[in-house]
């Protein structure tokens, strides 16, 4: 519920308002709300939403990161894990490394599979048609989130297919969803100085718009805390919301705070939780469209993940065994949550947990 009585800044009156009559806020409305100081009154708007469409339920997820490898020919400014192919550090899973450590995680009671790696030319199609097989093959009822956008472009160009084929062919595989990394930030200068080798945003976008023509459901992400500005932010967030009103395609969406430890990027200011709640507070009640915001605790630390449930955030991320992208660039979290920590960081924010996959189908396990 919103009380107009507690709100102390006129441009969050007339934003709960337009919330209040289903109307779409503006740019410019994107833009007080990241500057607002009245934080409370800001997450009692979203908050509004996140109850509209959740309740008081958050939702997490019981799976294992399989980054299969770090071998990628982008080696983006902006990138703790990546590696050149003659590096110490290199690695590459093969199918069997895969097999076994998908087989161990489910013998533990995984859900759910979450895949992404490098730009590796030695790796052809079949090598990922495999990969999915395989882990199917294990436990059918594994449901498999994998592959950026970066990496569809990157796998129709290396194997001369089409998007949609690639699509085709790894849906029959058992792709379930798709994550949303790759979008970084969407605003060309930005994205030329963090990963100048990578795709366009332009381009990442056309990837989920095909990808939801096929009906694979997709995350949206937005990288934060590096060199972008507030109009990039609000920029990001509305070509997200355009794509949404014309596919419906996008699941969840994902702010992620960016860390700049064993990076070439050095953010411009460190972000404070003030920040935090202004981001994620404005993602959803600007992406009205979008069912559910996301909060990554490996990313944001576990207080800012308890605390942001009541900022418009439903979901705080998973169990993450073996989380390898974020750690890589100084996140000092746990690289490993258990259902009771997740839980436990659930109900401490007054909400109800809810163990799920990434299509938020409920999961209910003894």
């Amino acid at each position: 519920m919103i009380d107009f009585d507690l709100i102390k800044d006129n441009n969050l009156t007339l934003i709960a308002q337009k919330v209040l009559e289903d109307e779409p806020v503006s740019r410019e409305d994107g833009r007080n709300m990241l500057l607002t100081y009245d934080i409370n009154a800001l997450g009692m708007i979203a908050n509004h939403i996140r109850e509209k469409y959740h309740g008081d339920i958050t939702y997490y997820g019981v799976n294992i990161n399989l980054n299969y490898t770090n071998i990628c020919e982008l080696r983006c400014p902006l990138c703790a894990f990546s590696c050149d192919r003659d590096d110490e550090k290199a690695y590459l899973y093969t199918i069997d490394d895969i097999e076994k450590i998908v087989r161990e995680a489910d013998e533990n009671g995984i859900d759910e599979v979450h895949i992404v790696g490098g730009l590796n030319s030695d790796l052809k199609l079949d090598y990922f048609v495999n990969m999915l097989r395989r882990i199917k093959e294990i436990n059918d009822d594994i449901f498999i989130v994998a592959f950026t956008a970066v990496e569809y472009d990157y796998f129709a160009r290396l194997n001369g297919l089409s998007l949609e084929e690639v699509f085709a062919i790894l849906k029959d595989a058992g792709l379930g969803a798709i994550p949303g990394g790759g979008a970084e930030i969407f605003a060309d200068d930005k994205r030329g100085i963090i990963s100048p080798k990578k795709i366009s945003g332009k381009r990442w976008l056309e990837v989920m718009e095909i990808a939801h023509q096929f009906g694979i459901k997709s995350n949206a992400t937005m990288l934060y805390n590096h060199i972008e500005t507030i109009d990039d932010i609000i920029n990001h967030m509305f070509e997200i919301r355009q794509l949404q009103e014309k596919t419906g395609g996008f699941k969840t969406f994902v702010p992620l705070k960016f860390h700049d430890e064993n990076t070439e990027i050095k953010s411009k200011v460190q972000s404070t939780g003030f920040r935090d709640i202004r981001i994620y507070s404005t993602a959803r009640i600007f992406l009205h469209n979008v069912p559910h915001i996301k909060a990554l605790w490996m990313y944001v630390g576990e207080k800012m993940a308890s605390a942001l449930q009541d900022f418009g955030v439903d979901d705080i991320g998973g169990t993450y065994i073996k989380e390898k992208v974020v750690h890589s660039a100084g996140a000092k979290t746990s690289d490993y949550g258990s259902i009771d920590f997740l839980e436990n960081l659930i109900k401490s924010a007054g909400k109800t947990p809810a163990r799920s996959t990434a299509d938020y189908r409920r999961v209910s396990k003894v």
